[in-house]
Order: C-alpha cells, then sequence, then structure tokens
C-alpha cells in the first residue's frame, strides 16, 4: 500500500512541477509582452525588471517613436524620453521639459558613470566641430559642437531659449558634484 502511495505522490508531484513550470513560461512571456507594449505607448517601464534583451528592443522600439540622440564619434545611440528625474535618466537620456523638442534650445540631460545606463560616459571626448545627431518624430537634425564647457551645477543660462536651432547637453563631472559638463552644438546649415 505504501509503495502505491509513493507512485501515486511521485506522480503528483511530476504533473504539479510540470505545470508550474509551464505557467512560469506564459508568465515570462506576458510581462514581456506587456513591457514592449508599455513602450510603445511611451509609457514608463520599471527598469528593475528589465534585461539587457528588453533594453535593446526598448531602444529599437523608440527609434519607431523617432526621439533618439547619436553621436558616432562616441558610439551613442540613445532613447530620449520626457524629464529628468533619477527614474528616467536610468533608462534613457531625459528631456529638460522646459525647453523646445524641435526649434530653439533642445535640452537634455544623462548619467556619465555609475549607473544602468551612463549614455553620456564619453561626452568629454566631444570637441568643436563634431555632429550629434537629433530625431523628433519626423524631424532630424544634425548639429556641430560650438562649446564643450565645465558649469557650475547653479548655472541654467545654457538651458535658456535660443533663436537659433541649438542642442545642449549636459551631465555630471567626474569626482566635482558641484560643476557639470555642457556641450552646445548649433544646426548644420543646409547647403
Amino acid at each position: 500500500m505504501s509503495f502505491i502511495i509513493s507512485i501515486i505522490l511521485y506522480l503528483v508531484i511530476n504533473v504539479l512541477f510540470s505545470h508550474n513550470i509551464f505557467e512560469t513560461e506564459k508568465i515570462e512571456f506576458k510581462v514581456s509582452f506587456t513591457a514592449q507594449e508599455n513602450f510603445i505607448q511611451n509609457q514608463t517601464v520599471d527598469s528593475k525588471n528589465l534585461t539587457n534583451d528588453d533594453a535593446s528592443i526598448l531602444n529599437e522600439t523608440n527609434k519607431l517613436n523617432n526621439w533618439y540622440i547619436q553621436i558616432d564619434k562616441i558610439s551613442l545611440e540613445a532613447p530620449i524620453q520626457e524629464g529628468t528625474s533619477k527614474k528616467i535618466l536610468d533608462d534613457y537620456v531625459g528631456h529638460f521639459e522646459e525647453s523646445s523638442k524641435d526649434l530653439g534650445n533642445i535640452c537634455l540631460a544623462a548619467h556619465n558613470r555609475g549607473y544602468k545606463n551612463n549614455y553620456f560616459s564619453r561626452l568629454k571626448e566631444l570637441q568643436e566641430g563634431d555632429e550629434i545627431k537629433y530625431t523628433y518624430n519626423d524631424i532630424e537634425k544634425t548639429y556641430i559642437v560650438t562649446k564643450h564647457e565645465i558649469i557650475q551645477n547653479t548655472d541654467w543660462s545654457n538651458l535658456e531659449p535660443t533663436e537659433e536651432n541649438t542642442i545642449t547637453l549636459i551631465t555630471c563631472v567626474e569626482n566635482e558634484p558641484e560643476y557639470r559638463r555642457c556641450i552646445q552644438g548649433m544646426e548644420k546649415s543646409i547647403e
């Protein structure tokens, strides 16, 4: 009798175990699909649950949404999201909400070290004359770096609106919390 009970228990445990694995796979697929769907709808996805594959999918999806920055010299291609909170900057290049998205001064910020995504880690390598490509919806612009300077973290003058089409990139300066690196570029004239 105990032999029969052992066999029954063995079969029940194997069936339940197999069932749980199957259910887990379904849940993982559903979570992955939901993250992609939310991103397509421009909703924030919790970065703590994303794998490298998910980040890659989100980056490609953001290209479909057409809001990203590209700097070939430093091998940067990064999605942009509205806002500059830590939560945004952990996954995206952040757009200063007060600045323009298409004309005038477009202002962006990103981490440069110590975080999950350090999109501006090589920003310090940029020099006058380097190109910055910016895409927002159907607008594609190329900027030429005209300024590379270190500013006080309280200096907001570079974020003010401009009549000229300008892009401003801001990041921290390593081990100097009272300073920021500021790169500015002017739109390349179409010849």
